[in-house]
């Protein structure tokens, strides 16, 4: 039998386990009723109308093709653009003090995130430890989005990783599926308690320290 190869390597998403990024962060303020809000995120604002801005479609496109379907939404799909800023909330501290341990144990960290190349820039500098990785791959950079086995692939390939000595975290089932069938030890992210014992299972940090 072949033995399986120890893990070395973490591979962290980015909103939802790093960072507390909702739209509803802005839209609770601008829709407080919450079935119209609802609505609105359901039918206009989607995520899978997001999406396209993670795959490199300029969020100028976006808003006016939103706008055309619905103009009586004009400016709370405006607001989308305008306030995006409002929907990235605070870093999510127990991952992030994960992220820290494994770092001080000279674990390379890395990120693979569905993000926009428009917008993430513009709140970076709000999260210190996005300049500690070892690298990232931004999908609105490359023009693929997870779950597409491709962007798993060209993190690999770029840099050098073997996916079946990696630990790879994503807070969506489905993007966690995709990598776990490329061969990566894949965990669905709940939360820093449960992040920092899977970590541990894969025998790179000590479950000792209690994460929130």
């Amino acid at each position: 039998m072949t033995a399986t190869p120890p893990v070395t390597t973490v591979v962290f998403d980015l909103g939802g386990v790093l960072i507390d990024w909702r739209r509803e962060l802005l839209y609770e303020q601008l829709i407080p009723d919450a079935e119209r809000r609802a609505w609105f995120l359901d039918t206009v604002c989607t995520l899978e109308w997001n999406a396209d801005g993670d795959r490199g479609r300029p969020f100028a496109e976006l808003i006016a093709e939103r706008t055309a379907r619905f103009p009586d939404e004009a400016d709370l799909i405006a607001a989308y653009w305008d306030r995006w800023d409002e929907m990235a909330g605070p870093a999510i501290a127990g991952t992030v003090e994960i992220l820290a341990e494994l770092q001080e144990q000279a674990v390379p960290t890395y990120a693979l995130t569905n993000w926009s190349a428009e917008t993430l820039p513009r709140v970076s500098a709000r999260y210190g430890f996005l300049e500690s990785f070892d690298g990232m791959v931004v999908s609105g950079e490359e023009g693929i989005i997870k779950p597409d086995p491709a962007i798993y692939e060209l993190l690999c390939r770029r840099f050098r990783l073997r996916s079946d000595e990696t630990f790879f975290v994503d807070d969506n089932q489905t993007n966690v599926d995709a990598a776990a069938a490329l061969g990566f030890v894949a965990h669905r992210y709940a939360d820093p308690r449960t992040l920092r014992a899977a970590v541990a299972e894969a025998g790179l940090l000590s479950p000792g320290r209690r994460s929130p």
